[in-house]
């Protein structure tokens, strides 16, 4: 099991999720650049004040998601970003702290157009009414932060998980914690559209609620219109000014 990135820091899981997060933080950053060694376990060993056996284990978890290989002989190197396990929370997390380009905003945008109309439809086919209920009630959530930048972003969040959970769909619950963490990407972005696209969530929750799946696709796709709109727009505006 992967040692959580907020234990407790004096242990040695705390000690080893400190690695984990300087030195993964480090290679989002491009501070590693793909193809590049890492420096040797000795250094790393100083840089980071760890011992030989908490590197090793850090580096370990770095390449389970996808950051780096590790081979004897050969030594670990950086991978290059398309090999990244980009669902991973810390991962994005990382990308979100140096800041995520407009190519990857929009991959992540486009992983939510791929997934989430058809999930809406299926949550209207299966939702019962406790599923419902969470849906609702985040809904109301957003009409009550939709000022609140952070409050917002988190009842937002909590309305889409509710419905990918309400599909009942094993499968798509697996999908669960990177969805959340593609979530969190685009809503730093996505978040001042917020007010404007309440009603199209209402929308998507009414479909739900009156069990009709086509038209709780058809109002998840104009919700996510949006969001792709304001990522165009974007684009559009940085051309401009680099113009």
């Amino acid at each position: 099991m992967q040692p959580a990135i907020g234990t407790r820091p004096g242990s040695k899981p705390g000690k080893i999720g400190r690695v984990v997060a300087t030195l993964g933080g480090g290679i989002a950053r491009g501070e590693f650049p793909p193809g590049a060694p890492l420096p040797p376990e000795h250094d790393l060993e100083t840089r980071y004040g760890a011992s030989r056996g908490v590197v090793r284990e850090a580096v370990k978890i770095l390449a389970t998601k996808g950051l780096v290989t590790v081979r004897p002989r050969y030594g670990t190197h950086v991978l290059p970003r398309r090999d990244w396990s980009l669902l991973d929370r810390d991962v994005l997390q990382w990308i979100r702290a140096g800041g995520i380009d407009r190519e990857l905003l929009v991959a992540l945008d486009e992983t939510r157009r791929i997934i989430e109309p058809g999930a809406a439809a299926l949550a209207a086919e299966r939702a019962g009414p406790e599923d419902k209920a969470r849906i609702r009630a985040a809904y109301l959530r957003m009409e009550e932060t939709v000022a609140e930048h952070e409050a917002a972003i988190e009842a937002d969040k909590a309305f889409h998980l509710a419905i990918l959970d309400a599909t009942h769909n094993p499968v798509l619950g697996s999908f669960r914690t990177g969805i959340d963490a593609i979530l969190s990407a685009v809503f730093d972005v996505a978040a001042p559209l917020l007010e404007g696209n309440l009603p199209n969530h209402l929308a998507v929750l009414e479909a739900i609620e009156a069990g009709e799946p086509e038209r709780a696709r058809e109002w998840m796709n104009r919700l996510l219109n949006r969001t792709r709109d304001a990522l165009a727009a974007g684009e559009q505006a940085g051309e401009s000014a680099a113009a």
